[in-house]
């Protein structure tokens, strides 16, 4: 199944939530002025073309990984299906970890997904810190309403002070000062006349909410650091929980859709915009926030800390390596959008926990790659088998179909010759039962070719097998009336050592061993797979053309692809992408 062929959207709550929606006209008089913006912009907007509003919201600290690709889907696909827009925002408001580098690898990974932030000739690319004046202005009006107030404690007796799940917590000695006092505060904050930690503007709420996450939370503190895109203009930077709200806001999205982990942010999400649209800084409907279920994929790791760590650390080498979940290194191993997009289907969307094993994405990418993907011939691990009884010098033609189930494709031509190589697992000297390949006395077919037996083999001082002898049956071949005279039980492949192609063939397997390598207290470097990636010398059937990104069956090992960066069609370099079978059951 590809794909293509799941063609109708599944129901899931949130679509059920949008259909509601739109058939209560609830978003009917949303205006858009074609840009970001408080009501004083969006009023004088028209009514927005967008039936709804989505926004994929990464913050540029690293690679997009696999469980970035399903809120992707979510997003943009619901988007595309309603006749609305996704906006591609970047939640930067972290200056110590972002980096430009990190919002080029994003762009590039969305649209190889296939997605657009475009809409009516509407950009959508935003940035949190486009709105920084905005979030900055907001906080001023709140100050002055009495709905927040600059905090002098540290960081430290924040925390204390903020009781826990079954205390309350206890209110802040700084809580009650005049408004004048904290708005000269927040003004000597923003001018750059305090140190980091030693102030802050928090949230004046309930410090004894049973929601810890009411309790007074932090809407600013001050950072000395230079910012990727605004510099030093800025030394104080808004908390997540703060920026999200207001983002989603300014840029009028319908639909703010987020992961379980923030489901208990959600009424702070909704006290800030209400607080907001009291002061006349928003119109209504405002945002509504619901959460999802994130993916959980066995034998990864996704704490962009943790990834980073492989990378400074030279345990892969790079946020692209294929072992690496992130979706540049998928996309490196061989991964298609296509595929990624059908596991993501099947994934659904729900509340409930999601613990996928990691051979549902292997599985995806087969079903997506067997009905499209030539097949070709390679040996990797190449023992010589010499026909003894064939003329030396001859060639002979042979065929085989580029796809077995669809003709149209053609056949491809190849030569059998005296001299071939074979894998050396399709040899033993001394087979276990149930063995039905090569080893002495015992016949096999030559797929495409002819059927032989093996008479012999030779082996150097050291006892290893160098060289396999076998005589053919002439009149046998493959596609001729003698094809089934003779009954075998194994058939193996096969190249000729004349004419095939030299190529470096990387066998990249799962980079850690464990299911769950950072669970509990566990060290995730310890359960790193010794064996993820193997790099052999194989052998390619003549006339596969390595150009980078092109992917092929190799008949009986598994989905090869060229390596994008590496291979040409002079110097192959190719990438295991999974086998044919899951092999870790």
């Amino acid at each position: 199944m590809t794909s293509e062929s799941q063609s109708a959207p599944v129901s899931n709550f949130i679509r059920t939530i949008i259909d509601n929606d739109l058939a209560a006209g609830r978003h009917a008089g949303k205006r858009w002025a074609g840009q970001p913006g408080p009501a004083r912009i969006q009023q004088a907007g028209e009514p927005d073309t967008a039936r709804i509003r989505t926004r994929f919201p990464p913050e540029p600290n690293g690679y997009l990984h696999i469980g970035h690709a399903k809120s992707i889907c979510l997003n943009f696909g619901l988007a595309q299906d309603y006749q609305g827009a996704c906006h591609l925002r970047f939640d930067d408001t972290n200056p110590e970890k972002e980096e430009d580098a990190y919002v080029k690898a994003i762009i590039d990974i969305v649209q190889w997904l296939g997605f657009d932030w475009r809409n009516n000739g509407e950009e959508n690319c935003y940035y949190a810190s486009d709105y920084f004046a905005f979030m900055y202005e907001f906080a001023e009006s709140f100050v002055e309403a009495g709905f927040a107030y600059v905090d002098e404690q540290s960081p430290d007796q924040i925390r204390e002070t903020r009781g826990t799940l079954t205390e309350q917590g206890t209110n802040s000695p700084w809580r009650d000062r005049p408004t004048h006092e904290s708005l000269q505060r927040l003004r000597e904050m923003r001018d750059g006349q305090h140190p980091n930690g030693s102030m802050a503007l928090r949230a004046k709420i309930d410090m004894a909410s049973p929601n810890i996450n009411m309790r007074d939370p932090v809407l600013y503190r001050i950072r000395h650091a230079p910012h990727h895109r605004t510099g030093n203009t800025w030394c104080i930077y808004p908390m997540y929980s703060w920026a999200h709200p207001v983002e989603d806001a300014l840029e009028t999205i319908t639909h703010s859709l987020c992961t379980l982990e923030f489901e208990d942010q959600r009424p702070f999400y909704d006290w800030i915009l209400e607080r907001l649209t009291e002061l006349g800084h928003f119109l209504e409907p405002l945002p509504r926030q619901y959460e999802f279920s994130r993916l959980n994929l066995s034998h990864v790791v996704t704490s962009k800390r943790r990834l980073k760590l492989l990378v400074d650390e030279g345990h892969v080498s790079g946020w692209d390596d294929p072992r690496m979940p992130t979706l540049a290194g998928l996309r490196k191993r061989g991964y298609t959008p296509q595929a990624i997009k059908l596991f993501c289907s099947r994934l659904g969307v729900s509340k409930a926990a999601q613990n996928v094993p990691y051979s549902d994405l292997e599985q995806a990418l087969r079903d997506d790659l067997d009905p499209r993907a030539n097949r070709t011939v390679a040996v990797l691990d190449p023992i010589k088998l010499v026909l003894t009884n064939y003329p030396e010098g001859q060639t002979e033609p042979c065929q085989a179909p580029h796809h077995p189930h669809d003709p149209e494709r053609g056949q491809r031509n190849f030569p059998l010759t005296r001299e071939l190589w074979i894998e050396r697992d399709d040899f033993r000297e001394d087979p276990p039962k149930r063995y039905f390949r090569l080893f002495p006395g015992n016949t096999v077919r030559l797929k495409y070719g002819y059927i032989i037996r093996c008479t012999g083999f030779n082996k150097d001082d050291q006892g290893n097998i160098t060289e396999v002898h076998a005589e053919y049956l002439p009149d046998t071949k493959s596609g001729t009336p003698g094809a089934s005279s003779v009954k075998v039980r194994g058939t193996i492949t096969w190249v000729s050592a004349a004419h095939a192609v030299p190529a470096t063939v990387r066998l990249y397997d799962r980079l850690f061993n464990q299911p769950h390598p950072d669970a509990g207290d566990a060290n995730f470097l310890d359960a790193i797979n010794p064996d993820s990636v193997q790099t052999v010398q194989a052998w390619l059937e003549p006339g596969t053309h390595a150009a980078p990104e092109t992917t092929w069956q190799f008949e009986r090992l598994g989905y090869f692809v060229a390596d994008r960066d590496e291979s040409t069609p002079e110097q192959p370099v190719i990438n295991r992408i999974t086998t044919l079978r899951d092999v870790w059951i």
